[in-house]
């Protein structure tokens, strides 16, 4: 995907806006290491020693990340890292997990990167920033400062296209059947196919640019993903849905500027705005369907890919809901 693009001109830029929960062994299962309030000091401090830690050992290996803060679940922790090119920003993602969970066991605690680690809790995500950028005259294609919200046609295509397949690209971006207990509505993880700028609830938000920055800052984020994927499939399937759409332009639709759970069952019909699978085996079904991105993975990944997780979903038929965060949360 990457070649695909470089031989239009192009070349993706992307980061993984990763969350995760800190939590000790309790007897036969894990606590969070605090109940505090969402973007409290009191949740900064408590985690202060293995955070501090974790942002020397990345930067250690050239990862380098951006802010850090407590986040909205008990023991729950933001760390997103500074963008790089597509091929990097997976193999960041991967030295990003590896490297919170190990220094995390030397305080004696487990850093879970489960999609819904507490059933009832905030869940983890891991979103997708993502702008894509001009080879010859190193220009952001998404950025066009006459266009809506910002944003060059090309890049209403991107969303577009990213729209259009996006009920097949969770079974990359979301891939394990924990995922799906995240993708709910109202949880600012977002469940339905709608875009919009500052749009928390929209599977693709258009984010505000910074002032005097605005070509170098614009960017897209899709927030149906999170860290139990594989990052080389998760970047790869984005590319792939987005190149697609700028291929056939795309109509994205209008911007939803509301909560899109909010409307009538008849107002997303009218703007085409579908729920996004509710299960693993929905999402697995609609890449089945997918002949563009089943495509984009090749024969034999593709079918390799359905048949491995289709074997994870009959692994928790007739499981309750214990067993399957027991099952999640030391995995990732």
């Amino acid at each position: 995907m990457i070649e695909r693009a470089r031989q239009a001109g192009l070349a993706l830029q992307a980061t993984f806006e990763n969350e995760f929960t800190l939590a000790r062994r309790d007897g036969e299962r894990y606590v969070p290491i605090d109940r505090s309030p969402c973007f409290s000091t009191i949740g900064m401090d408590s985690a202060t020693p293995v955070m501090i830690d974790v942002i020397d050992a990345l930067i250690a290996q050239g990862v380098y990340p951006e802010q850090y803060y407590a986040e909205l679940g008990p023991g729950q922790q933001e760390l997103p890292v500074r963008f790089t090119d597509a091929l990097r920003a997976a193999d960041n993602q991967v030295t990003m997990r590896d490297t919170v969970r190990g220094v995390a066991l030397t305080y004696g605690l487990l850093a879970s990167f489960a999609p819904k680690p507490f059933p009832d809790e905030a869940g983890n995500g891991s979103h997708i920033h993502f702008s894509l950028w001009r080879i010859k005259d190193g220009k952001n294609h998404f950025h066009d400062p006459r266009g809506r919200h910002g944003l060059s046609d090309a890049g209403r295509a991107f969303i577009g296209g990213v729209l259009a397949h996006l009920p097949a690209l969770v079974a990359l971006t979301a891939p394990s059947v924990n995922s799906y207990r995240r993708l709910q509505p109202r949880f600012w993880s977002s469940a339905y196919t709608a875009w919009g700028p500052d749009n928390r609830e929209a599977a693709v938000r258009v984010p505000s640019t910074r002032r005097g920055l605005e070509m170098e800052s614009t960017n897209l984020e899709l927030k149906p993903c999170d860290p139990s994927s594989n990052p080389y499939l998760a970047l790869g399937g984005l590319l792939a849905a987005g190149l697609d759409g700028m291929a056939r332009t795309v109509d994205p639709g209008e911007p939803t500027l509301v909560d899109p759970d909010t409307l009538s069952d008849a107002e997303r019909a009218r703007r085409g705005i579908r729920r996004l699978p509710t299960s693993l085996g929905e999402a697995l079904d609609a890449l089945e369907r997918d002949e563009m991105l089943r495509a984009s993975l090749g024969e034999m990944l593709g079918k390799e890919y359905l048949t491995v997780k289709r074997s994870e979903v009959r692994g928790f038929e007739g499981k309750d809901v214990a067993f399957e965060i027991a099952q999640h949360f030391y995995k990732y």
